[in-house]
């Protein structure tokens, strides 16, 4: 890494929190006393994306918008290999949507206010009642017109390559009854592996696959949509081994 990169990722290792400090206080005043518009409100979050990806000279594509409807609700699913996943995706995706986030986050004075107040959606990650109902309402809220971005493979891949995917993810989708887009994430394990802290500089496609149905699958046929849905996004990743 050049002595520019070092600045620049160090720069933005210590400016993300104030980022998000930042952007989760416009967020709420703009929801409490300005636009009052929870769509509107997205701009914030947007702009953190796109800062935290330019400060570390990381640029975003994204091909393949032509396979989606923009006036459609999907369930959005992809390789997980790196936070600038959640980065580039924010701040270069067109297609309006919310994040499916563990409860506790919404429990962080401040930035869970934030995430409640524009739409995002809380699940419970342990097993039992709660958890199912925790699901059934994220469902619901889906349905009801909340396109999501979710992580089949349920944590950062430690590897770069695609790993099995959870059934909880489809779940989802099978309950929602609305379609699941395979996305590849392509370049995201080179610019920031899971254990490093300082990103380095270079390019992320995002790959948009073609929708899969949902409306003929039922809760027992979640392992044959998970299979289906592996195999959609693997073809979506470069050609080799994942994202080396």
């Amino acid at each position: 890494m050049s002595p520019l990169q070092f600045i620049r990722s160090l720069c933005t290792l210590l400016l993300a929190p104030f980022l998000t400090l930042a952007v989760s206080v416009l967020s709420l005043i703009d929801l409490l006393w300005g636009r009052k518009s929870e769509v509107k409100a997205q701009v914030f979050p947007r702009y953190w994306g796109r800062i935290l990806c330019r400060l570390a000279g990381v640029r975003v594509r994204v091909e393949g918008m032509g396979n989606i409807d923009p006036g459609q609700i999907y369930i959005f699913a992809g390789n997980h290999c790196s936070q600038y996943d959640i980065f580039s995706f924010q701040g270069y995706f067109p297609h309006d949507f919310r994040w499916i986030a563990k409860k506790e986050l919404f429990e962080v004075p401040i930035f869970g206010q934030a995430m409640h107040r524009v739409g995002y959606i809380p699940i419970d990650r342990s097993h039992g009642r709660q958890a199912l109902k925790s699901l059934d309402e994220a469902a619901r809220r889906i349905a009801a017109g909340s396109s999501v971005l979710i992580f089949p493979e349920g944590t950062r891949s430690p590897d770069g390559t695609l790993h099995e995917f959870k059934t909880g993810a489809v779940m989802l989708a099978i309950k929602a009854k609305v379609p699941i887009v395979p996305l590849g994430f392509d370049g995201s394990y080179r610019v920031l592996p899971k254990g490093r802290l300082l990103p380095r500089a270079g390019e992320i496609v995002i790959r948009i696959g073609t929708p899969i149905s949902t409306v003929h699958y039922q809760a027992a046929d979640k392992h044959t949509l998970a299979t289906e849905l592996h195999a959609a996004v693997a073809r979506l990743l470069a050609p080799g081994a994942g994202q080396r």
